[in-house]
This record gives C-alpha cells, structure tokens and sequence, in this order.
C-alpha cells in the first residue's frame, strides 16, 4: 500500500490523544462521582462490574479513527484488474527442427494445440495476429478478433528451413505497435505483447536476436519466449539415394531466454505437451489481468463509519452513553 499524501499521516497523533483524553474522562468521572455519593453505599448501588467489556467500544471508536485518519493520506492499494483492448501476437518458429517428434505428435503439432486452446480462453475483447518464421517471417494473420480465422491459419507442416529468430521477433513487434499505436505523455497506449515459440537460436535472417529485443523495448512491447523441446529431439529428412538422414535438434534456450528478459517479457521452458498447454495457460492468466494503483480513500471512510457506529451502539446499549 502507498499513500497518495503520506504528509497527512502525522495526523494519527489524534490517535493517543484521543486515548489520553479519554482516560481523563473517566477519571474526572469517578472523581464527580465520589464528590456527590457515600462510598459506603457504592456496593450496594453497582450491579456488577463490566470488567474488560468497557474497553470494547473504546477500540472500536480507536480502529475507526484510525481508519478515517490514514483515509486522509488517500491509500492506494495494488489491485489485479481485467485488461481492456490488448493484442497479442503469437510468433511460431516453422523450421525444420519443429517437425522433431520428442514432443507428441510434433512439436509443431503440440504448438498449435496449445494455441487453440489458448485462443479459446483469452478474453474476446483481445486482438489476436499470427506470425511464422523459418528463413524469413510471414505475417499470416493481422491483429484481429476472429479466433477461428487464426486457428485456421495455425501452421500444419514445419518448413525444411533455418531459423531466424530476430527477423521473426521483430516482426511480431512491429505487427503489436502499428496494432495500438505510440504512447504520448499521459496516454499509454493499450497493452500489447508478443508470445513467441522456438527451439532453436538463430541460424538464418538478418536482424540479431539482441537488436529485436531493443526495438520491443523501445516499442513497449514485451516479448515473452517458449523453449519448446528435449535433449532427445530428432528430425529425418529424406536424401537422395532413397536413404533417410537424422539429425539431432536438441532445444536450445539461451538466446529465447535473453531475448524475453532484454525486452521485459518472460521465459518458460516445455518438454511435454501437457507442459506446453500450462505455459500458455499461465500466459493467458498473466496476459488477461494487470497490477494497478487504485485508490481505496472511500473503503477507509466506509470501514471507519463501521467501527464507530458499533462502538457508539454497544457503548449505549451496555453504558447508556456514547462514549
């Protein structure tokens, strides 16, 4: 919690003064009291002693002065609250690595599962764009409310191909910032992301991993990464002679890792496609909800009225007196 004027806050001096005053009372109280009766005849008069009972309404008429105090400063608290207008652009890695089989049925196959189903539970006020990458990056679908038009645009067969990473990342940014346009002092533009799938680091196109995350940076337009793969990853592609060549594609993490955390976004590993459908349910969670200051002036007030309406009741019902 933050305080919008955390200055106000000396006011809570109040608090024991208003305890001091409060003991003064009593005592002037009893004071009066012994003047005008026969100390003799107090037991006979006093039905029973409240004990602890009497402080009761005092800390309820405290809590609440409290609370109307620190509403002065006017609070503010981090609140999770639903985002409004985002798009998000989904980037898939399309070379030839991304037909190994160590992910069932594909990797690419297990991708475009999780995407389906991904699209089915991000919010309907969200703009979705699909990217492809291998040599060079495709802009298959624009930003766009349709889910079906993208799941039917989900790529079905990896290209024999390199990988390049950059090109790809930097596209889907570009596609995200025309998407919601520039930020100006005071107007944010709306929240826009890139979620970008790989297994690989880059062997093709022209722009470095490096130089992609500085422009999603500059763009604010974080870009977070999916390592897609095991150690065990194998392709085989048919040569001429009628043999078949294998060869290893074992993931390889680092520039996807670098590449999320240079542009702000965030980096998760999936070896399964169980495990590849939690990371792109927890995206969906992350991406759909933001963290922002709200100020909670009014539930202070409300919740001291409380206190000091129950102190005061319970003091006249208990007392016959308000205080």
């Amino acid at each position: 919690m933050s305080f919008a004027h955390p200055a106000l806050l000396a006011a809570l001096v109040a608090v024991p003064a208003a305890v001091a005053a409060w003991v003064w009372l009593e005592r002037r109280r009893a004071g009066r009291a012994a003047t005008w009766s026969s100390p003799s005849l107090l037991p006979n008069m006093v039905s029973g002693d409240p004990g602890p009972r009497r402080f009761v309404p005092l800390a309820l008429f405290l809590v609440g002065l409290t609370l109307l105090l620190v509403g002065f400063a006017r609070p503010q608290a981090k609140l999770s609250v639903p985002r409004e207008g985002a798009t998000v652009v989904l980037a898939i890695d399309v070379s030839g690595s991304m037909a190994a089989k160590d992910v069932k049925p594909t990797r690419l196959g297990a991708a475009d599962a999780a995407i389906a189903k991904f699209l089915h539970d991000v919010p309907s006020k969200y703009r979705i764009a699909l990217v492809t990458f291998s040599n060079r990056p495709t802009v298959r679908v624009p930003p766009t409310y349709d889910r079906k038009l993208i799941e039917s645009a989900l790529p079905k067969k990896a290209e024999v191909e390199g990988t390049a990473l950059g090109d790809g990342a930097a596209t889907a940014v570009l596609v995200a910032s025309k998407a919601v346009g520039k930020s100006r002092p005071g107007a944010p533009h709306p929240p826009a992301a890139v979620l970008l799938l790989s297994d690989g680091s880059q062997n093709a196109g022209r722009l470095l991993p490096a130089e992609a995350a500085t422009q999603a940076r500059k763009l604010d337009v974080p870009i977070s990464t999916v390592s897609l793969g095991t150690p065990d990853g194998v392709v085989e592609q048919k040569i001429q002679g009628g043999f078949t060549e294998r060869s290893a594609v074992p993931p390889s993490p680092t520039q996807l890792h670098a590449l999320a955390q240079q542009s702000g976004g965030r980096f998760f590993k999936a070896t399964t496609a169980s495990g590849l459908n939690q990371v792109y349910k927890d995206l969906g969670s992350r991406l759909a909800r933001e963290t922002k200051k709200r100020e909670i002036s009014s539930w202070t007030t409300m919740g001291a009225i409380g206190f000091i309406l129950v102190g005061a009741l319970l003091s006249g019902v208990w007392f016959r007196r308000v205080v």
